[in-house]
């Protein structure tokens, strides 16, 4: 067997294994690469300024709508019913809620762990009870609302999934062969490229998109005055893949690593293109996580990697990468 065989297989396996406890009651967000650099908020994008003159940014009634990026999965403290949508106190929304000083009855966060674009207007049944249709919480008199939904429509968790175990088989088949080589130099792409030159990651995300413009248009019927905010997803790894070496080894080919970047860019600009496309605000966070993915420091890090920090959920944001989020979200609604 070739000396550098099992660490990669250990690391590997670890990585998958890993990722399917984190996405039990999580498809996906959940998720959950980077994007373009860190777009104007839409209200700069028009030419509004500062002056007298100008609206006022949006406050309360405030609705917050979305997956486990948004639920804050695993992070303290959790709050709310049903518990296992996982919904933390300490969330943007929770965050962006305190921040704009809101009381209690001017605030409803309805977000939920591996929640799709179909749970918002209908029940979510999770492991100890269901969660409302989201929308559900919208009024005629709500005046903000946050929508961070989409990752798992586009099974994008099951895509890092995917890619994880594709990595273990083709290394397992080198180790076969007694090689270090791989029999792939990308088997995740590989694993979903198609004939006519798109892939079915991106025909997820284009049906994905047809759905939220569809929620999008629900949201302005139930809360016409409302301001809309959809927000993107933050980066889970670096422009550069090698700098992921630390922490993810040779578990992933490094052109993988590129697959899931691309992917994630798609996943974000589809829900630019949507936000803008229906009068909504995008708001980017690929931008301003760049440097705070998954492969950096402890320190510096807003998505926790596939062995987390104790009691943290794998690929997901921690409590710095909500407050981050909060401070981006907030910009953005203050214009």
């Amino acid at each position: 067997m070739p000396r550098t065989a099992r660490p990669t297989i250990a690391l590997t396996v670890g990585l998958a294994a890993a990722l399917l406890a984190g996405c039990t009651d999580d498809a996906g967000s959940d998720s959950r690469g980077s994007g373009a650099a860190g777009a104007t908020p839409a209200r700069a994008q028009a030419g509004t300024t500062s002056s007298p003159t100008a609206a006022a940014p949006p406050t309360g009634p405030y609705v917050a709508l979305g997956d486990s990026y948004t639920a804050g999965m695993k992070i303290a403290p959790q709050v709310g019913e049903p518990g296992a949508c996982y919904r933390s106190g300490a969330n943007y929304p929770s965050l962006v809620a305190k921040a704009l000083s809101l009381a209690a009855g001017q605030f409803k966060d309805v977000s939920c762990s591996g929640a799709r674009t179909g749970d918002l207007t209908g029940p979510q049944k999770v492991a100890d009870g269901t969660n409302p249709a989201q929308l559900d919480a919208l009024t005629a008199d709500t005046r903000l609302v946050t929508l961070g939904i989409g990752g798992n429509d586009a099974g994008f968790m099951e895509v890092v999934t995917e890619c994880a175990k594709e990595n273990l088989v083709d290394i397992v088949k080198g180790v076969i062969t007694d090689s270090e080589d791989r029999i792939s130099d990308s088997p995740c792409r590989d694993h979903y490229a198609a004939g006519n030159g798109t892939d079915e990651v991106q025909r997820k995300v284009d049906a994905a998109g047809d759905r939220i413009g569809q929620v999008l248009q629900d949201v302005k019927k139930r809360s016409p005055k409302a301001e809309v905010y959809v927000i993107g997803y933050p980066g889970l790894l670096p422009a550069d893949p090698a700098s992921c070496l630390p922490v993810l080894g040779n578990a992933v080919a490094a052109s993988d690593l590129s697959f899931l970047v691309e992917k994630q860019q798609q996943l974000n600009g589809m829900l630019k293109k949507r936000a803008e496309a229906a009068g909504a605000l995008f708001v980017d966070l690929a931008g301003p996580s760049a440097g705070h993915d998954m492969c950096a420091g402890e320190d510096r890090r807003w998505v926790e990697p596939p062995l987390p920090a104790q009691g943290l959920a794998p690929i997901h944001p921690n409590a710095r990468g909500q407050e981050a989020v909060s401070g981006v979200v907030l910009k953005a609604i203050r214009g």
